[in-house]
Formats: structure tokens, C-alpha cells, sequence
């Protein structure tokens, strides 16, 4: 869920403390890279013209250790262990002048390979990474190029390394949250009056914020709390096998003058909520979502938003 705030972190902290290339190849090096991340014997979308594309998941794990990381002591998938709690697929443009992030319900009611018609997030449960994504590339003909993915033990663990978040609140204030607390917030959902939508925002209102305070913070001027930060960092995230040291750093340079106000956070379109085998789903808008996938295989996602109305993260969320 981080990947794109690890990139901008690390950018913004190499650039001010100076630390120069050793810095880029020591912590992208240190990244656990996940084995057998992508589908075989499974369709493959084309390539989007005009950029990239990451899915980046943050776990529900009932593991009481990490399972993400250099730090993971236990399985990154167990059949049944792990829901994929927050999907998020992420389009960078070739000149990477933005970043437009759209959540995907884990309650959306798709079809997933080999297992009929269930909510997005048993992808995962069932499958691990590979199911996951041959689901979404399926669901979106979009073409999934690396995937990123973090568990709860190292979200917490995230938040607290950068000294907790300042949230938005409906009433205008700003609450802060050490990493216990944020997860609660990401992870609310039945007190919220449009539930699985409104707990997306939520997560999307979390990662902006990371990336506002990270790009802004004094701390990256100090190279140990720089370090301790990046340590943490690369401790608890896993990317895909072919996501190589070379195009982390490529990715880290090139996203270096990106901000959070540069970047557009939505929810996939959906026509309403229902009850499907006695569970509680959302149901996508097919036609309204074949537009916007377009969008990402053209990479013309600035002309799509001034054409459409979206469901898009405001100023400040609840």
C-alpha cells in the first residue's frame, strides 16, 4: 500500500541529507522481494501506452507475526490466513508528473478464477498474489506490472516510524494517530454511513497524509531518524521478484518532485451495495468502470477526470 510513499520518502530524504547512490542501492537492495509473484498459464493484458501500473495491498493477516518484509517470520500467504483488506491499482504516467490511485472495494462482487463469483478480497485468502492479480487484471483488462504489498503489523509499525499521522477530521480538525490508532481508522467500516466506499477514502485520506508529512518533515534533514525511518521502510514492505533494483531506483529518482497534491485518489465506480450467499457486497459499474480502465490503458487519466465525475477523495474526508 506503500510503495509509492516509500519511493517519495526515500527521494525526498536522499536528495536532503546528501547520502547520494550507495543510499539508493543499499535500501532498495534490502527489499523482500516475493517469489512467484504473477500468474502463469493466465491471460496478460497489454502493456498500458504511456506508463505503469502497481497494485498495492495491505493485509488483513491473522498472523500475530510479520508476514510482510525482512522482518516477516511468518508465511506471506496461507490458505484462508490473509484478506487483502485494501487494493489499491496505481497508474504513473512516462513522465511521472502525477500518480492517480483508485481503491478497489474488497466487498466488490467479481468473478475470481476458478472460484466463481465471491468478494475481491477471498482472491487473496484463496490464492495469494497470483490469484489476486490474474482477479484484477481479469476484472479490469489492465495490465498489473508490480505489485506491493504490506501487512498490518508493518502498517503499524510504518506510521510509528515517521511519528504518527495528523488525520483530517470532518469537523476540520486534525487528530493524531499513533499506528494502532490509524489502523483502527483504515480499518472502520460498519459506523460508516456508505461503509466499504467510505473506509477506501479513509485509507486514501491516511496515505495522502503519509505522503504530505513525509515530503514536508524536517526529520528527512536528520540522517539517523532518515535511516531509522528507511530501515523500518524496507523491513515490513514485499514487491514482485521482477520489480528490480534498478527500477525501484528509476522509480524513486523519477518521483522525486512529486507530491501529495500532485496525485488523485478515487474508488472505482459502483452502482450500489447488496447481499450476495448472505454477505454484504458492492457492486462495480461495469460501463462506468470500462472507461475509467480505458483511461489507465491510454494513460489519458488527466482527460478522463475533467470529462467524469468521479468519486474522489476531498480536501479533508471523515
Amino acid at each position: 500500500m506503500l510503495l509509492t510513499a516509500l519511493a517519495l520518502l526515500v527521494a525526498a530524504g536522499l536528495l536532503t541529507a546528501g547520502t547520494g547512490y550507495w543510499a539508493y542501492e543499499h535500501y532498495t537492495g534490502r527489499v523482500q522481494r516475493i517469489p512467484q509473484t504473477f500468474p502463469t498459464n493466465a491471460p496478460v493484458p497489454p502493456p498500458s501506452r504511456g506508463g505503469r501500473n502497481y497494485l498495492l495491498v495491505g493485509l488483513d493477516s491473522r498472523s500475530a507475526v510479520a508476514t510482510t518484509g525482512n522482518d516477516a517470520k511468518g508465511a506471506l500467504w496461507k490458505y484462508g490466513d490473509q484478506r487483502s483488506d485494501a487494493m489499491m491499482l496505481v497508474h504513473i504516467p512516462d513522465d511521472h508528473s502525477s500518480a492517480y490511485v483508485v481503491s478497489l472495494p474488497r466487498d466488490s462482487w467479481v468473478d475470481i478464477p476458478g472460484r466463481g463469483r465471491a468478494k475481491l478480497n477471498a482472491a487473496y485468502s484463496w490464492g495469494g498474489p497470483p490469484l489476486l492479480i490474474d482477479t484484477v487484471q481479469r476484472l479490469t483488462d489492465v495490465r498489473v506490472d508490480h505489485f506491493a504489498v504490506i501487512d498490518w503489523n508493518g502498517f503499524r509499525k510504518l506510521t510509528d516510524a515517521v511519528g504518527g499521522v495528523d488525520m483530517s477530521m470532518p469537523d476540520g480538525e486534525r487528530r493524531h494517530m499513533n499506528g494502532e490508532q490509524a489502523l483502527a481508522y483504515v480499518g472502520e467500516r460498519k459506523s460508516l454511513p456508505n461503509g466499504d466506499l467510505d473506509r477506501a477514502h479513509r485509507q486514501q485520506n491516511y496515505l495522502r497524509t503519509v505522503l504530505e508529512k513525509v515530503t514536508t518533515s524536517a526529520s528527512l534533514s536528520d540522517p539517523l531518524r532518515l535511516k531509522e525511518t528507511l530501515d523500518i521502510f524496507t523491513d515490513t514492505i514485499s514487491v514482485d521478484e521482477r520489480f528490480s533494483d534498478t527500477d525501484m531506483r528509476e522509480l524513486v529518482w523519477n518521483m522525486k518532485g512529486v507530491r501529495a497534491g500532485d496525485m488523485t485518489f478515487m474508488n472505482a465506480p459502483v452502482k450500489g451495495t447488496g447481499t450476495e450467499k448472505g454477505q454484504s457486497v458492492v457492486h462495480l459499474d461495469k460501463v462506468a468502470c470500462a472507461e475509467l480502465w480505458k483511461a489507465f490503458k491510454e494513460s489519458s487519466m488527466a482527460a478522463y477526470l475533467s470529462t467524469h465525475r468521479v468519486d474522489r477523495l476531498r480536501a479533508a474526508t471523515n
